[in-house]
């Protein structure tokens, strides 16, 4: 009939339309599938907004994609004269855009923002912890304190959920705390246990009820978790941590005297301790004042060619300690230091961990010995 012809040529009419947004996005990003999730909850046909890779302006450090984010991040959303980035923000554009389509994503509780902003200020900031190569993450220098913040934060978003009466965190109705929270969670549910957190300890409680739940209960979730998961196995297939410190790469020397020393088994002349590090005078001084700055945490620092960019904090921590007992005239030191790290048999190291030699109380020549 003419009316099927016309709603067939209406129908090729919209495929070949360009869509009215484009979602810069790709399938193992948590932050992305937050505003995915939206669009497979409200039903948004590919004419409303398409999701296209980066890599289809050839990636996110190419000029085309800067010139559309200079921050050279994704997810992004293009619509004809603006430009959004960050993902929060795209989710909400979106909820306000199709508000008649679908759920809302804005229940009467307060519960959804609230979970989403702590998400985002205390998890997000610090997620690469698990599995960006180095330092630093957010305000953490280092791997192992970035972990245990982002585990501690969790435990806040678990309190924060309280009694889920629901299949999702507010419950009968999704919102943005699930579309924002789920996708983090296939993040740390596979990656925490390569950090030696027991897998059944990966979430908190609440939290581990309602993931399961919402991935049987939830089909456009268990898209998003199947999406996630897909993007993991490409990272794992590389090898992706197999040169990451505290999950491929691990500390395998055996312990030293300096070992027995931080726990107290040995006695030693302390002058400076703190979390990080321990001074004590060495029981063999090569000057009046001698003193030795160790870290207590080794980190595979047995020697200093063994140093990369997951030692940068600690290092600099060192140093400030060895620059602040050379100033201390009660130790013995007078009108500078000398500050000294002996690296490997040729350097003249003897004990395998990392360890500076703050020399005074004398002049010192050159070239040593």
């Amino acid at each position: 009939s003419l009316f099927t012809a016309a709603e067939a040529f209406s129908s090729l009419t919209m495929s070949c339309e360009s869509p009215k947004h484009t979602l810069y996005d790709m399938p193992v990003s948590n932050n992305g599938a937050r505003c995915r999730a939206i669009l497979y909850k409200k039903k948004l046909p590919e004419t409303e907004v398409k999701i296209v890779p980066p890599t289809e302006l050839g990636g996110l450090k190419t000029d085309e994609y800067l010139a559309l984010n200079p921050q050279g991040k994704m997810p992004l959303l293009t619509t004809e004269g603006l430009n959004i980035p960050e993902s929060d923000t795209i989710a909400r554009y979106l909820m306000s855009q199709y508000k008649a389509e679908g759920p809302s994503f804005q229940p009467d509780n307060a519960k959804s923002n609230l979970i989403a902003r702590l998400h985002d200020m205390y998890l997000t900031t610090i997620q690469g912890c698990m599995y960006k190569p180095s330092p630093p993450f957010g305000i953490y220098g280092n791997r192992s304190d970035a972990i245990a913040e982002y585990r501690k934060q969790l435990g806040v978003i678990d309190d924060a959920i309280g009694d889920v009466d629901g299949l999702y965190l507010c419950g009968s109705e999704v919102s943005l705390a699930d579309a924002t929270l789920f996708p983090s969670m296939v993040f740390a549910k596979y990656m925490l246990p390569k950090f030696d957190v027991p897998e059944e300890a990966a979430l908190p409680q609440r939290i581990s009820s309602w993931y399961d739940k919402l991935i049987a209960g939830d089909d456009d979730f268990k898209k998003i978790h199947d999406e996630i998961m897909g993007g993991l196995k490409v990272w794992e297939d590389n090898n992706r941590w197999d040169t990451i410190w505290l999950a491929g790469v691990r500390d395998t020397d055996p312990e030293t005297i300096f070992d027995k020393i931080i726990a107290g088994d040995i006695p030693a002349a302390i002058v400076k301790e703190d979390s990080n590090l321990i001074a004590f005078k060495d029981i063999n001084p090569a000057a009046p004042a001698h003193v030795l700055v160790i870290p207590k945490n080794r980190a595979n620092l047995s020697a200093m060619r063994k140093a990369t960019p997951e030692h940068i904090e600690i290092l600099g921590k060192l140093m400030v300690a060895a620059g602040e007992i050379a100033k201390d005239e009660s130790l013995g030191f007078g009108d500078g230091a000398r500050i000294v790290i002996n690296d490997g048999p040729d350097g003249g190291q003897e004990v395998p961990h990392l360890h500076l030699h703050v020399l005074g109380g004398r002049k010192m020549t050159w070239p040593p010995g």
